[in-house]
């Protein structure tokens, strides 16, 4: 084995059974891995800079093929079910070995980085890459060491991502040639048969979100999260669609993180060093930010050109609706000073209500918030998805189920707790439809979302007289600066009172038995926040 590059003065790749690779190159920089990448034929830069990329079969994560294995660390600990799959010990210690002898005699690319930018919740890291553009992503989007701190970097946890080894689904107990198993035991990350990057990232805050809740008493979140002027840090919580980039994207307060983040009892904090931004459609005006950040450092997943140019067609959907690009956060100009911030000052719980039933922003009661913290709540509609020709309800835990090994309640008292203890605020914004529901309604206006959250951050809604809605029970502000009265409560907006009663309740009894599967662990405060169906809007 030859080794090139910044190697830490301890490390020995011969203690993960990687002793008899061909080459290992340690901690190169970015510059040293999109030269590989194009040395490699597995990518092009575009005319921004960026290095352009094909991740192959998978162009997303692959919820299905991702494992726990069940030992005495998790057997009473995880979660269970379709989300938290289980894998034998033994199983994993076969393919363990399978997957290191695929990378003998082959070069891999070792990457030294850090999640958790709170130095007392740190987890060092250190991935072992088959391609080196899954290395440049793993420097993007994982905390960076110094180059002193390198010399002596001791890892806690191991990735181990070799994307061409394929398994054998009736000798490897997977459920086909593709996986991303999770060991809490051994602390390590196998990924294989698939390019897809995300694993990489989705599976460290898996590992998070069940360290940091059930050993360090920190509250792990999907969210962005940014800070004011004032030093007030605000968090913003919600599903594909429902505007959490944009809106947590304020030239007026700091960006701390675009996705992921720690609340500990005095600070949030970003696990990550980088973002990983969807990019289809994406236009300068629409997002100022992340076309800046598409430079060289940066890398687009199964994008297309022009044709005849090295010039990337955003709108081109032909390989993926996921088309992505990720990038260390130092892209952006307007960030945080550190990743982190203090404790919130408000939580926005963001959902695009493609019913129209949800009113644009309301205030939630401490139940409240912890039952639609669990029911994560937001619609689909036409066109978002290959197959969806009319609004479709989504419910995702704590906006973040597939990476949750404990049960979401556990998530879910831990938010309440704190957000008495802070005496923070929680809002509820529906960035959706208002009039009607989709087709016959129109969306929010952009600016009207902005000036609502901004009052509210502002402490403009503090002093305003409030209605509670009659089926969700939530307070609704009568008076908001820079909003028309009129829509704050939504059934004004609708023609057909009658109809917004119906479709009210319907959606409600949507809320209900959605949280069915929750209710035998939620206690009474979560379970009387439920939505009253039946009743009058």
């Amino acid at each position: 084995m030859n080794e090139f590059g910044l190697k830490p003065s301890t490390s020995n790749l011969k203690e993960l059974g990687l002793g008899n690779v061909a080459n290992a190159f340690w901690n190169l920089s970015p510059a040293e891995l999109v030269e590989e990448t194009i040395i490699n034929g597995m990518g092009v830069l575009a005319d921004t800079g960026a290095i352009a990329v094909d991740t192959g079969e998978f162009t997303g994560r692959s919820p299905k093929d991702r494992f726990i294995v069940l030992d005495d660390k998790t057997r009473d600990a995880v979660w269970w079910g379709d989300i938290n799959i289980k894998f034998e010990a033994e199983n994993y210690k076969k393919l363990y070995g399978k997957i290191t002898s695929y990378l003998q005699n082959k070069d891999v690319y070792v990457r030294d980085a850090y999640a958790c930018a709170d130095d007392r919740y740190r987890l060092n890291i250190r991935v072992i890459n088959e391609f080196p553009w899954s290395n440049q992503f793993a420097n993007n989007m994982f905390q960076r060491p110094t180059q002193e701190e390198l010399k002596n970097f001791e890892p806690e946890w191991h990735i181990i991502n070799a994307p061409g080894f394929y398994a054998d689904p009736e000798e490897d107990g997977t459920r086909q040639h593709n996986f991303a198993i999770i060991n809490f035991t051994d602390k390590k990350i196998i990924i294989g048969g698939t390019g897809y990057t995300g694993e990489i990232k989705k599976g460290i805050f898996s590992v998070l979100n069940f360290i940091l809740p059930h050993e360090k008493d920190v509250l792990s979140m999907h969210c962005s999260a940014n800070i004011g002027e004032g030093g007030d840090t605000a968090i913003f919580f919600g599903l594909s669609g429902t505007g959490k980039t944009t809106l947590s994207a304020d030239p007026k307060r700091k960006l701390i993180g675009d996705d992921e983040h720690g609340w500990s009892g005095d600070s949030v904090f970003n696990f990550e060093g980088g973002c990983y931004a969807k990019c289809i459609d994406l236009s300068q005006e629409k997002e100022p930010q992340i076309w800046g950040a598409i430079k060289f450092g940066a890398i687009l997943e199964n994008i297309n050109f022009y044709e005849g140019t090295s010039t990337v067609d955003f709108a081109d959907c032909s390989k993926t609706q996921n088309t992505r690009v990720s990038y260390p956060i130092h892209h952006i100009d307007n960030i945080a000073e550190g990743s982190k911030g203090t404790a919130p000052k408000n939580i926005f719980f963001l959902t695009c209500d493609a019913y129209g039933v949800l009113p644009p922003i309301s205030k939630l009661t401490k139940g409240q918030a912890m039952y639609h913290f669990i029911s994560g709540y937001t619609a689909k509609v036409a066109g978002t998805e290959a197959g969806i020709t009319e609004p479709t309800t989504v419910f995702s835990a704590c906006f973040g189920a597939p990476f949750l090994p404990l049960h979401p309640t556990k998530y879910a008292e831990m938010l309440g707790s704190k957000v008495t203890e802070g005496n923070v605020n929680v809002w509820l914004i529906n960035t959706g439809w208002s009039g009607g529901a989709y087709g016959v309604g129109s969306r929010m206006k952009l600016k009207y979302t902005r000036a609502m959250i901004t009052a509210a951050l502002e402490g403009k809604l503090d002093s305003v007289s409030y209605t509670n809605h009659e089926v969700f029970g939530l307070a609704m502000p009568d008076d908001c600066p820079d909003v028309p009265n009129e829509i704050l409560h939504p059934k004004n907006t609708w023609a057909d009172k009658a109809a917004y009663d119906e479709t009210a309740n319907s959606l409600a009894q949507k809320f209900v038995n959605n949280f069915e599967q929750f209710a035998d662990n939620a206690n009474e405060e979560i379970l009387n926040a439920a939505p009253k169906v039946n009743a009058t809007a």
